[in-house]
């Protein structure tokens, strides 16, 4: 699954969980965990914005991206702007997409990031 089924199925795992907002930043949609001023950014969309292809990113613990980046690259990289923090990528257009994987990275990148 890629293009917009990927898209969505990406939105509904990010917003199946507490205290998630989605909204545009940057041109893409960016969801955002806690509420109010505290809501900080734990995955953002990249549908074509750097280079062309579809892809999010998101927050993840320490040595996560080394390890992805390093074991298949054809999933995951090291996004601009972000990746010095540890942020991983990953391609929505690979194909399969480990949807499985996903689900364990969007929990934890909201883990991460959630206030309180």
């Amino acid at each position: 699954m890629t293009g917009p089924g990927a898209v969505d199925r990406l939105r509904a795992l990010c917003l199946a969980l507490p205290e998630t907002a989605e909204r545009v930043s940057h041109g893409e949609p960016t969801w955002f965990a806690g509420s109010g001023r505290r809501a900080r950014v734990f995955v953002m969309l990249a549908d074509h914005h750097h280079d062309d292809r579809l892809a999010f990113w998101c927050a993840a613990p320490d040595g996560v991206q080394e390890e992805l980046t390093g074991r298949d690259p054809e999933r995951y990289f090291r996004p601009p702007y972000v990746g010095h923090r540890g942020w991983v990528g990953v391609y929505l257009d690979a194909a399969p997409v480990d949807w499985e994987r996903v689900e364990d990275l969007v929990g934890d990148a909201h883990a991460l990031v959630s206030p309180g």
